[in-house]
């Protein structure tokens, strides 16, 4: 089952996550006054953006079964990693397969696959105005999240329905108090952005205009892609620098050379002296 959305600004805004974008213009440790009047004009622009602009979702729900460390859904495998530093909490080196039924347990789970988007003209107003236009980038990053944070609310709560009975506040959904994870690409437990190929074939991020460059990277910026995971001990987790030997074994079951397979992943990568 494969559903594309549209949203509204107004829809979404009430999920925006003001933490992260104070993060992101370094407010730490500005006044509460300079936070107060960066998000006024924000929430202003936000306004602007809601008569001329959306927010544009799809996801897909596929029957799923974990193969090793690897996913197999709508005749597609998907290579994952795993830790190569015990967890701190659980002392296994987890993999995001580890969430999934395996194959040899004869019963298909489900995944969810998602990507999420703006309008590109978000990121370009105000182009002459450079505080206008980073207010611009960051607000639109930030109706990206918020949209997946509606997206999965819907999808827990009705679409796939796992958790229909949810009565979180927004609040606690920001605090990830719902049933399941939402690992993102690029993010530690799916840092491989050519993951974007894949998931492109599977959902069709151009039909909700992303684009991806020859590096897997998402065009508009303000886009967000990855995986839905509803087994209720599923948990984020850091997968760590790993080896030649992970890489190697990753290579092959992406079907890729490893030296292409090395510039995905650079920056996971153990560093030799």
């Amino acid at each position: 089952m494969r559903k594309i959305f549209e949203y509204a600004i107004r829809q979404v805004e009430p999920y925006v996550n003001w933490l992260y974008f104070y993060h992101a213009w370094q407010m730490g440790g500005k006044t509460e006054e300079v936070r107060k009047n960066l998000r006024r004009d924000a929430e202003e622009m936000m306004r602007m953006f809601d008569s001329s602009y959306h927010t544009y979702a799809v996801v897909g729900l596929y029957d799923a079964q974990a193969d090793g460390d690897d996913l197999v859904m709508e005749g597609y495998r998907i290579p994952l990693l795993r830790q190569q530093q015990p967890d701190p909490e659980t002392g296994v080196c987890l993999c995001l397969a580890d969430f999934v039924r395996p194959v040899d347990v004869g019963i298909a789970d489900k995944v969810g696959v998602f990507a999420a988007t703006v309008d590109p003209m978000m990121e370009r107003v105000e182009e002459d105005d450079p505080y206008k236009r980073l207010l611009a980038q960051t607000v639109a990053d930030r109706l990206a999240e918020a949209t997946v944070e509606v997206l999965h609310e819907e999808v827990r709560k009705s679409l796939w329905g796992y958790a229909a009975e949810e009565n979180l506040s927004i609040q606690q959904m920001h605090a990830e108090q719902f049933q399941g994870i939402r690992p993102a690409v690029g993010y530690p437990s799916l840092p491989d952005t050519s993951m974007n190929f894949i998931i492109d074939r599977l959902i069709g991020m151009r039909e909700i205009g992303i684009h991806l460059t020859e590096n897997g990277a998402m065009r508009p910026h303000a886009s967000v892609s990855g995986l839905m995971i509803s087994h209720p001990e599923a948990r984020y987790f850091n997968l760590g620098r790993i080896g030649k030997d992970q890489l190697a074994d990753y290579a092959r079951r992406r079907g890729l050379p490893l030296e292409v397979m090395g510039k995905f992943l650079a920056t996971s990568i153990v560093k030799e002296d």
